[in-house]
């Protein structure tokens, strides 16, 4: 088989050097919205807990509440002080509650907003290291193809070359056969002119 063009080797070897690059900025790409995804997530369930949290420390603030309240009326003993205390506490606390919900559930809306960020860049992501797989696959597809149409045609070259060395083997053979027959003949010939008999000698 003839050597392949170097020039051509070299333009390929360039094509998928820069195609390996892009390949693995996009496999970057992906695991590092992956990374976000994740830390979004924690951020989130983090969030929603101190959330439940709150809640249900307004419940128990609610329960002591009730318990004060039938103290209160057991004991009857500054009663008007003490439930007004117990409403300030209860008030303020519920305020303090009620703006630190609304402060998670921002939280929470802003995470959940850069989650959806986050998964459409990793679609993004897995569907641009498709289309470079697709690329390469099709890359390769295309040189294999070629690789088996230049083997093919060097096949076809050297067939015919080996046809013609034999056929002009086989003329050559011809020719020579004819050749060492005019000699023989004449050999005989000349034996004959001196009385000699070839098949004695």
């Amino acid at each position: 088989m003839a050597p392949r063009n170097r020039g051509k080797g070299k333009k390929g070897g360039k094509q998928k050097k820069k195609k390996n690059v892009a390949e693995n900025e996009v496999e970057e790409k992906y695991r590092k919205a992956a990374l976000e995804v994740d830390i979004l997530k924690e951020h989130l369930a983090l969030r929603q807990n101190v959330a439940r949290q709150a809640k249900a420390d307004s419940e128990g603030l609610r329960q002591r509440l009730l318990e004060l309240e039938r103290e209160l009326e057991m004991s009857r003993d500054d009663k008007q002080d003490i439930y007004e205390e117990m409403i300030r506490q209860y008030q303020e606390l519920q305020r303090q509650t009620e703006t630190r919900i609304q402060q998670l559930e921002t939280e929470t809306k802003q995470l959940q907003e850069q989650l959806a960020t986050c998964r459409e860049e990793i679609q993004q992501a897995r569907a641009e290291r498709e289309q470079v797989q697709g690329e390469k696959d099709r890359t390769i597809a295309e040189l294999q193809g070629k690789i088996d149409a230049m083997e093919t045609e060097y096949e076809k070259i050297l067939h015919g070359s080996l046809d013609r060395v034999l056929s002009k083997l086989a003329a050559a053979q011809c020719c020579w056969e004819k050749e060492a027959t005019a000699t023989h003949v004449e050999h005989k010939e000349r034996l004959r002119e001196f009385g000699l008999n070839p098949l004695e000698i």
